[in-house]
Order: structure tokens, then C-alpha cells, then sequence
């Protein structure tokens, strides 16, 4: 029996298999209105016609200014709500479970996007804005954020909450907070970006506050839903955030509510040194799986199914999260399947004659 075909079953949703479509950013609003287009439908419905069990979207931002680049998606309106919703009907009508990734980029907001020709903020002048952090501690060469006082968090906060609730409306059964990749409540976890001396920095328990509050208000605003959590679960940098850091933040996490954790790495400082290789985030997910008692996800160049399959059997995770296989092949877990003998695997009927066997 193939590990990765199992159904998994979280918070009352079930996944059909444990090979999940990880985030990964567009940057093609190109009405620079957050409002996702054809082109989300295309690339996010192909996915989920491929045969994944869960297709996640891009960082969606939470409010305008907290968009990585004026062209990235978001959910901070009720057009919107209805924009996703034609997408996630279609997502669930393949049979996949549809998620949604909630984020606010913090101080590497208002950036151009990578084939943009550019690198840096973007002004005023060309529809950039100022931006927000932990504290005024710049990303490399980027415009230095304003520090968020006591109000700036509160309407953050408010925001997750508000975003939260369009996605139910908008039809997504989960729900992840981006706590990673540098951007801002991985700017609140860490110590090299956070130097506040307020209730939201110093300790850990202070550095988790604002995350912990996020995730509280995500699950009273969608108690219906599968809320995960996705962390850098190092900065890969001495005195940075690190595993054992993720470890205790994870528990105070699914003790605030949160059922499932998706585990990365890296983001918050330019030039960390990565040790960048096949599955080289695994055994983070393994030691927050083991060491916090939660479910998890790995992430991180996964791009055989014989390698996925031996993720999950060696217990490091509960499923694999597959980013760029999947633009290579839409069709990847279909493709798995068939390498793995699974012959009940959901092949849309105008594809069957596509099988290998």
C-alpha cells in the first residue's frame, strides 16, 4: 500500500491522497487590484485535475499593503471573494481539497516582481507603498519599514480575522497562515529582525505573541475550516530563529488551534548560507513532527515519487508539499501513481487514455 495514496483526514476534512500542491507566487494581477484572473484558474485548476489531494494558492495578501508586489493576489474585499470563489469550485469539483495561503509580506512588501527587470521597492511614483515590520530593520537594499506600533497590530489582527472569513465564503477548506520566508510574522519570530522591547518582542513567548493572536482570530473566523500554519523552521543563521524555536511555537500554535504545520525554511536575511539539495528541508519537518507531537508537511525540491513515498514512510511527515515538479508536470501525482502501482488513482475521464497502464 503507497503511504502517499492514503487519504489523510484533518479537522473533519479529507485529503483523497498526501501529495499537496505547495504555494507559489504569480505575480499576475495584472490590474494590480489583488483580483485573481483566468490565469489563476488555469494554473491552480490543472493541479487539482492532475490528481493532487490539496492545491494551495499564492501568499494572498490580507490587506493592500501587505502584497509582496503590487500584481500578487488578495482577499481583503468581497470582489475578490467571488473572483476565488470560481476557482475553488472548480478545485473541489476535481476532487481536491482547496486552501488558501494568508499573508502580509511585511517589510519585503511593495517589491517588483522577478521578471520585472528590476529588484528593490517601488516607489510611490510607480504604485509602490511604504512598508511595515517588527522593527525599522531593512531586507538587504529595500526601503527601511516603519515599525508597526500598538494600532498597526491591532489592524493587522483585524485583517487576518477579515480575510479568513472572505475565504469560507469564498470556498476554501483550509486555510494557512504564511509565518515563513522572512516575511512579517516570521519578522516578528525571529531576533535578528525583531528588537522591540514591547509585549511583541524579547522573549519568545513575546516574539510569538502576534502569530499566536493571528492563528486564534483565523480559527474563530473559520471554525469550519482546516487552519495550517507554514514556518521557516530555521533562518540557517547563528542567533536567528531556529528548529527548537519552531518546536515551541508549533505547540503554543495547536494549543491556540491550529491543525497542521507546513515546514520550509529560510527567507528572512539575503545570502543565508542554505544548504540547498533533495529533500534538504525533511528533517526540520521530522524534528517539529516528532519534537512539538504535530502533523506536518515537508517541502523542498521533492521530485520523484519513489522520494516521496519514502518521506512518509520513514516518518518524517504526514504529506509532501511539491512546488516546482508540479509546474514542470501539472499531472505529477497522476504520474506518481502510476510509477507507485496505486490503480485507483483519479484520473479525470477525458485523460484515462493518457494512462501508462
Amino acid at each position: 500500500m503507497s503511504q502517499l495514496f492514503q487519504p489523510l483526514t484533518l479537522h473533519g476534512v479529507t485529503f483523497r491522497n498526501r501529495i499537496w500542491v505547495a504555494p507559489m507566487c504569480q505575480y499576475s494581477c495584472e490590474e494590480r487590484d489583488g483580483m485573481p484572473s483566468d490565469w489563476h484558474l488555469m494554473h491552480l485548476g490543472q493541479f487539482a485535475a492532475g490528481g493532487a489531494g490539496l492545491v494551495m494558492t499564492e501568499a494572498t495578501a490580507v490587506s493592500p499593503e501587505g502584497r509582496i508586489s503590487p500584481q500578487d493576489t488578495g482577499l481583503w474585499n468581497d470582489g475578490q471573494v467571488e473572483a476565488w470563489r470560481r476557482i475553488s469550485t472548480f478545485v473541489r469539483a476535481q476532487g481536491a481539497v482547496a486552501g488558501i495561503q494568508l499573508a502580509h509580506a511585511g517589510r519585503k512588501a511593495s517589491t517588483y516582481r522577478p521578471w520585472a527587470g528590476r529588484a528593490g521597492t517601488v516607489p510611490a511614483d510607480e504604485g509602490g507603498w511604504p512598508t511595515v515590520s517588527a522593527s525599522p530593520v531593512a531586507f538587504h537594499d529595500f526601503a527601511p519599514p516603519r515599525e508597526l506600533d500598538e494600532a498597526g497590530i491591532e489592524r493587522v489582527v483585524a485583517d487576518f480575522a477579515a480575510a479568513a472569513r472572505r475565504a469560507v465564503e469564498a470556498g476554501f477548506q483550509v486555510l494557512e497562515v504564511h509565518a515563513a520566508h522572512g516575511y512579517l510574522l516570521h519578522q516578528f519570530l525571529s531576533p535578528l529582525t525583531n528588537q522591540r522591547t514591547d509585549q511583541y518582542g524579547g522573549s519568545l513567548e513575546n516574539r510569538a505573541r502576534l502569530l499566536l493572536r493571528v492563528v486564534g482570530v483565523v480559527r474563530q473566523a473559520a471554525p469550519q475550516a482546516v487552519v495550517f500554519v507554514r514556518f521557516s523552521a530555521t533562518d540557517w543563521l547563528e542567533g536567528g530563529w531556529d528548529v527548537e524555536q519552531t518546536v515551541q511555537v508549533a505547540r503554543w500554535a495547536s494549543e491556540g488551534g491550529a491543525d497542521f504545520f507546513d515546514i520550509s525554511s529560510g527567507g528572512l536575511m539575503p545570502r543565508a548560507p542554505i544548504p540547498v539539495g533533495p529533500g534538504y528541508q525533511v528533517p526540520l519537518a521530522a524534528r517539529v513532527r516528532h519534537g512539538a507531537g504535530v502533523s506536518v508537511s515537508a517541502v523542498g525540491l521533492i521530485t520523484s515519487a519513489e522520494q516521496a513515498e519514502e518521506i512518509l514512510n520513514s516518518g518524517a511527515a504526514d504529506a509532501v508539499m511539491v512546488a516546482r515538479e508540479m509546474l514542470r508536470d501539472p499531472h505529477f501525482a497522476l504520474r506518481a501513481a502510476e510509477e507507485l502501482g496505486v490503480h485507483n488513482a483519479p484520473w479525470p475521464s477525458q485523460y484515462v487514455r493518457g494512462r501508462l497502464s
